[in-house]
């Protein structure tokens, strides 16, 4: 299996109730935003005031400035791939939009991998604070 591929058990880990789906949701989030930063990633957070049974809920902000469809939809697919893996970091229920850079399309999908660990790691960390 090829390094950007997510093995069939785990692509289930990114299911709707995990996405940000709303524009009030997204709007919401920018709103309360706290902000966590990595090199090719930005990370921007709200914690949710009411448990409502789910956990994080995640979004992707990826502006029309980043190319066109194309580019954008091959942008959303690799961050969907890198959160898939990485969402049991957080455990907490927190709303959390990812705006990336151009750079995430060139980046090597190991550094992708890392760099969304590192960011859903600091938001576990700003949630507890």
């Amino acid at each position: 299996m090829a390094a950007d591929q997510v093995p069939p058990e785990r692509a289930a880990g990114f299911s709707r109730r995990s996405r940000l789906l709303k524009h009030s949701d997204f709007q919401r989030v920018y709103e309360e935003a706290r902000k966590s930063f990595s090199g090719n990633v930005t990370a921007l957070y709200r914690i949710r005031a009411r448990a409502d049974g789910f956990g994080p809920r995640v979004g992707f902000a990826v502006g029309k400035a980043l190319g066109g469809a194309v580019v954008r939809n091959r942008i959303k697919r690799r961050m969907r791939a890198a959160v898939s893996r990485h969402l049991g970091v957080v455990s907490c229920p927190v709303d959390i939009v990812l705006h990336p850079r151009k750079s995430v399309l060139q980046l090597d999908f190991a550094r992708l991998n890392g760099e969304i660990q590192q960011l859903f790691a600091a938001v576990q960390k700003g949630v507890r604070r």
